[in-house]
């Protein structure tokens, strides 16, 4: 469907239309650890620890994906919106409650995710690439989760000579440009 009138906002009532029924499903609180290049690939990836546990997220996104997380990690401020700046301001203008971002799925090396948001107290659950959700989350300060079968999957354990990697990594977050990723 496209949207050929700006004013059409019934077919943004029809996206917004899922009812949130999530029943018997572990889910596990997640925090950024931030976005990274992947050696020797150069393929950028987000990093999401369990917080209380032991076990690290790889997700690999595209360079697009991880400017804007970057971006919005740094609080760099564009002349115009960028995209989930522009939806994160529709969501506000519409007084849309984002309450969380859910890694749901792996399926085939694809991770899925869901936002789940609320509106007139009707609750609705919308399909997302996790790289389009974790930067929406950073932008609107909202937690992110992740089943517990996708972190069961893809979940890494760092051992205790992997720490000096993940201070590096943050030392690396702490200097990283936002124009490193392009």
């Amino acid at each position: 469907m496209l949207l050929t009138h700006i004013g059409e906002i019934a077919l943004f009532d029809q996206l917004f239309s899922l009812e949130y029924k999530r029943v018997g499903e572990a889910m596990i609180k997640m925090t950024l650890v931030g976005v990274r290049v992947e050696l020797p690939s150069n393929q950028p990836i987000v990093l999401l620890q369990e917080d209380d546990g032991d076990r690290f997220l790889p997700i690999w996104i595209g360079a697009f994906e991880a400017t804007a997380i970057a971006f919005a990690l740094q609080g760099v401020e564009t002349a115009r919106p960028m995209t989930h700046d522009l939806f994160k301001n529709v969501l506000d203008d519409l007084a849309v409650d984002v309450e969380q971002i859910l890694i749901n799925d792996l399926i085939d090396g694809t991770f899925y995710a869901e936002i789940t948001m609320q509106q007139n107290s009707v609750k609705h659950v919308i399909s997302a690439r996790p790289s389009d959700a974790i930067a929406l989350a950073v932008r609107m300060e909202i937690p992110i989760f992740t089943e517990e079968k996708v972190l069961d999957e893809a979940g890494i354990v760092m051992e205790s000579s992997e720490e000096e990697e993940i201070e590096r990594f943050r030392d690396f977050l702490n200097n990283v440009e936002p124009q490193d990723f392009l």
